[in-house]
């Protein structure tokens, strides 16, 4: 079982049933940490790979199994990496060291052969992406004998660069899925692309090294001339390549924002403060808060208004409030504009936490309603502990880099024995099934205006 957490979450919890009356406050940086505590308690509860029979570092899932995919267990620990950099509340760490650890697979790289059939180069990023913040906020390393966070974070990002991932159709970028096989491999979109660019703007600024830097550059401005981002930095999902991608998906998602945003912050960090990059990422944090921000509260624009989202669309208000946060410590011009947003959606976010399901503490989703609204799950939690715990960023130390700190150990030729795949499976048909992962296609219901999502398992 879960450790007891050092505060009082543990007793909230002991009764059979959970009183709603635990008040939430961000008033100040303790009622922050405290409420904090309480969410990644409550998050916790969602996991059970640290059971007798259980598979660590995983959410139940797939589904039918259970309704989590591979990739949102990675974005979990990330999550609670910035909890702790936040809260200094080290609790989970051993349980954040051994889920992490357990995913690796055999090459080290995020590619666990058990996930191949659903794989994407978006999953994959988010745990490396999970593995780089790790390195950036000096996480405790792993034994030596262990995989190190700045060489996991280089062996995902080296085999997402490597020849096989990239092809002359839509004249660059990467495809959606890995294995030739899996249902989605003929779509390119725009998480996968951003997860790379992301990973190679925080490797450059992490290691000094260039080339990362150079990728970062020729992955935007792939993103830009292929049309998925466009000149009022709106992201896109992405498109096809039998149509050279340009039958472009127009659906818009906060996650996509927010993993650019990011990067472009950490380029803008690498570059000294270009003026390329400003206007880059001033554009793009402009867009982000007037498409996803309405009246400064977090809002899913292609699934909330109908409730449509799928599980996984309802974990993205989280990652962008931290994504969001931590560009403010690397891109400190952006505080005055951002930090007012996310601190009136984090209070539009506690404020949906009064509901209670099967005897647990529940938070809700449409924060704009100003109550609980009956959605409830490891997402929902999630998302609110981000944009929480976020709000302590101006009392938490910067992203490091092997100059100014940091202590995790890097192996730049990280990921170069990996799998590639090619070898072990065909070209997919028309009658293979969907793979799991983060984004399929996205479909106009015409007659009501919502939009169902494709998403199910092998």
């Amino acid at each position: 079982m879960i450790s007891p957490i050092r505060h009082t979450a543990a007793v909230l919890l002991s009764g059979a049933a959970v009183a709603n009356a635990a008040t939430y406050s961000i008033a100040s940086a303790a009622d922050i940490k405290q409420t904090s505590s309480l969410l990644a308690w409550d998050l916790l509860q969602y996991y059970k790979g640290n059971l007798t029979g259980q598979t660590p570092g995983i959410l139940p899932g797939p589904p039918p199994a259970g309704d989590y995919y591979w990739w949102e267990g990675g974005a979990m620990w990330g999550t609670l990496i910035d909890y702790w950099k936040f809260t200094g509340d080290d609790s989970y760490n051993d349980l954040i060291t051994q889920a992490m650890l357990w995913q690796v697979g055999p090459d080290k790289d995020y590619m666990p052969p058990n996930v191949t059939a659903s794989l994407g180069n978006d999953d994959q990023g988010f745990w490396g992406m999970s593995a780089m913040l790790a390195a950036e906020n000096n996480f405790p390393d792993p034994p030596e004998d262990e995989p190190q966070w700045l060489a996991l974070a280089q062996a995902v990002f080296n085999t997402q660069a490597s020849p096989d991932r990239h092809d002359e159709t839509c004249n660059g970028g990467l495809r959606w899925q890995i294995p030739w096989s899996n249902n989605g491999y003929n779509y390119k979109n725009s998480i996968a692309n951003g997860c790379f660019f992301n990973l190679g703007a925080r490797l450059a600024r992490y290691t000094g090294n260039t080339t990362y830097a150079d990728w970062a550059e020729k992955t935007w401005d792939w993103m830009r001339g292929v049309g998925f981002m466009d000149e009022k930095y709106n992201i896109y999902d992405g498109g096809h390549v039998e149509h050279n991608c340009t039958d472009i998906n127009r659906a818009q998602f906060s996650y996509n924002n927010g993993v650019f945003l990011l990067g472009a912050a950490y380029m803008y960090n690498y570059t000294n403060g270009s003026d390329v990059w400003r206007e880059r990422l001033d554009g793009l944090t402009d867009a982000t808060i007037r498409v996803f921000f309405p009246d400064n509260i977090a809002y899913e624009v292609a699934c909330e208004e109908h409730m449509s989202c799928t599980t996984d669309m309802l974990s993205f208000k989280g990652y962008v409030a931290r994504w969001m946060a931590t560009a403010t410590q690397v891109a400190p011009f952006l505080a005055p504009k951002v930090l007012p947003v996310l601190q009136n959606s984090a209070k539009a976010a506690i404020a949906s936490c009064v509901g209670e399901k099967n005897g647990q503490r529940a938070c809700g989703f449409k924060w704009s309603t100003g109550t609980f609204d009956g959605s409830q799950g490891a997402g929902q939690t999630m998302n609110v502990l981000g944009a929480v715990s976020s709000l302590l960023i101006g009392q938490s130390r910067p992203p490091v880099t092997n100059s100014t700190g940091g202590t995790s150990k890097g192996d730049p030729n990280a990921g170069s024995q990996s799998d590639n795949f090619k070898d072990k499976y065909l070209p997919p048909t028309t009658g293979d099934k969907a793979g799991a992962g983060i984004l399929t296609v996205l479909i106009l219901v015409s007659v009501v205006g919502t939009f169902g999502w494709m998403s199910t398992g092998v």
